[in-house]
């Protein structure tokens, strides 16, 4: 799950993090007062939208006085901005950060991020601020540096210190950079963060180390223990569908392509799509209903592919061991019959109660292309949809 820049700071200020000030605004005349309220000769005005590169695509204004606030806020609030991460739709822009403008010397990098290969939560952090820290891993690697953290111990104070001066922080500030790390590592382990990325991280004029953007990135299976998080969870900026899913708990994300499928396990469906792609098709969707699904769970799992207009045909491919196959086709048939499907379907059934899910479905009197393996079926959702 994702929040907002001024959410994430809001955060951080509650662990004692420096962050810069801002107010939230939802309209031209609330981002006006919040300029009055912070009194500062500039502000910067952000478009709040769950996705990086704002700067670039004209998100992020600097006004001088009050009149220019007014301007840019009308000017912001409603547009869709494009980035490099929404993809070529863009997302509205529904809130604006109001800001007091800060007199940076030197922008860096620092994140936190959990390093799969080692299992282990680790500290990044660059010179080179302000840019996409994908451009700088693959045209400066030099200069990204990494502290990887023992998971008994946490983030020390010597492995902050040495980031610090890695990342050629004024010596006189490398305290102040060492706390900062120090602080963002307890947010992001006391609130089961998977993300967190301060790009810039800023050294002003006046000696200060502080955030002057904050990207949070949260572990979906732990937010049952944070009800403060789930309270600040966005719902304008997540796909209708996958808010949907996640009410059932069903693992989806919507995809461009035009053949909806439905599986049972992560793995599985990561080859299901990447067989259909090398077919010649277009996945819909990543759909993981899981190992315990129910028949309703299933028929709701097929009620929001359907909900996709994109989506041609649909491929079900399951494997059941938990799952057990005379469910798969419950839920399959009762979603069928309910939605009056059209569109062409293939099933693939394998594992625990095979032959009654195929018996379930052969006697559904529903048009059903039955597939014997995971590749028979791709080539025929691929060909029907074709």
């Amino acid at each position: 799950m994702n929040i907002h820049e001024y959410q994430g700071k809001q955060l951080l200020r509650q662990y004692g993090v420096a962050v810069s000030n801002g107010i939230v605004a939802f309209s031209p005349e609330e981002a006006v007062k919040a300029a009055k309220e912070l009194g500062t000769s500039v502000i910067v005005v952000k478009a709040q939208i769950h996705a990086g590169g704002r700067g670039k695509a004209g998100g992020v204004k600097i006004a001088k006085n009050l009149d220019e606030v007014r301007e840019y806020a009308k000017e912001l609030l409603g547009k869709v901005l494009v980035t490099h991460q929404t993809g070529p739709e863009g997302k509205e822009i529904k809130r604006l950060l109001i800001e007091e403008g800060s007199d940076i010397k030197k922008e860096y990098y620092v994140g936190l991020v959990l390093d799969r290969s080692t299992s282990r939560v680790t500290l990044m952090g660059s010179e080179e601020g302000g840019m996409d820290i994908e451009e700088v891993a693959a045209n400066s690697p030099e200069k990204l540096f990494y502290e990887e953290i023992d998971p008994v111990v946490g983030l020390t104070g010597f492995q902050a210190r040495r980031m610090a001066f890695n990342m050629n922080i004024p010596a006189k500030l490398v305290n102040k950079a060492a706390k900062f790390m120090l602080g963002l590592y307890q947010v992001y382990k006391e609130k089961d963060a998977s993300i967190v990325e301060i790009n810039p991280l800023v050294v002003t004029a006046d000696g200060d180390v502080l955030a002057l953007d904050a990207k949070f990135n949260f572990d979906g299976n732990a937010l049952y223990r944070h009800q403060d998080i789930l309270e600040m969870r966005d719902y304008d900026e997540e796909d209708p569908k996958e808010i949907e899913a996640s009410k059932y708990d069903l693992s989806y994300i919507s995809l461009d392509g035009n053949i909806g499928c439905m599986v049972n396990g992560a793995g599985l469906a990561m080859a299901t799509m990447d067989t259909i792609s090398y077919y010649g098709g277009s996945p819909a969707n990543f759909l993981d209903v899981g190992g315990g699904a129910t028949a309703e769970k299933v028929t709701e799992a097929f009620k929001i592919i359907l909900s996709d207009k994109n989506v041609k045909g649909i491929f079900v491919n399951i494997f059941g061991g938990i799952m057990k196959c005379d469910i798969i086709a419950e839920g399959v048939i009762i979603a069928a019959k309910e939605l009056g499907l059209v569109v062409p379907l293939v099933v693939r059934l394998e594992g625990t109660n095979v032959e009654l899910g195929k018996k379930l479905l052969n006697e559904s009197g529903l048009n059903i292309v039955a597939a014997d393996s995971m590749a028979d079926g791709a080539q025929k959702i691929v060909n029907l949809v074709g």
